[in-house]
């Protein structure tokens, strides 16, 4: 490519683009704007307030893990057909409910337990279809971890 040729191609490029944009913004696209009417600022009572950012607790990661196990859990306890899981059926999804209920201030912390508690339960149900003693000792390993979080933010962040 000479270097007599960039500019013409340049040119070529600037045409089709603007081209483009006239036929996909219309063909007024480019013409001087009509002169519209100043409208006057609004009032400050008038500007709407900012949604409320909402400040997570420092214990945030953690809730956020103990919902992934409980949803985890909810999987595996079924799968493997405990004696306890079989007595109680649901009882993982009723204590993310209840945590769900105690931290759950705004519908954006709501989501976000919510979710981990799904993202937990759709992982293990995607990885275990039957009981195996892996999904044993995960129940195992997860009860132990969940109980040491619950501990952890009780011992912590409580009176």
């Amino acid at each position: 490519m000479s270097a007599k040729r960039f500019p013409s191609m340049m040119g070529a490029l600037a045409m089709t683009l603007t081209l483009v944009m006239t036929l996909a913004l219309g063909a007024n696209a480019f013409a001087q704007p009509a002169q519209q009417p100043r409208r006057a600022a609004p009032a400050p009572a008038e500007i709407p307030a900012p949604a409320s950012l909402e400040t997570p607790p420092p214990y945030e990661r953690q809730l956020l893990r103990l919902s992934e196990i409980l949803g985890a859990l909810e999987w595996l306890t079924s799968v493997c057909g405990e004696d306890s899981a079989a007595k109680s059926r649901g009882q993982w999804r009723a204590r993310m409910a209840a945590l769900i209920e105690s931290e759950g201030a705004t519908t954006q912390r709501r989501d976000r337990l919510a979710g981990g508690y799904n993202r937990g339960y759709r992982g293990y149900e995607a990885t275990y279809r039957a009981c195996t003693p892996n999904a044993r000792l995960v129940i195992t390993r997860f009860l132990d971890e969940g109980g040491q979080i619950a501990r952890d933010i009780g011992n912590r962040y409580t009176d």
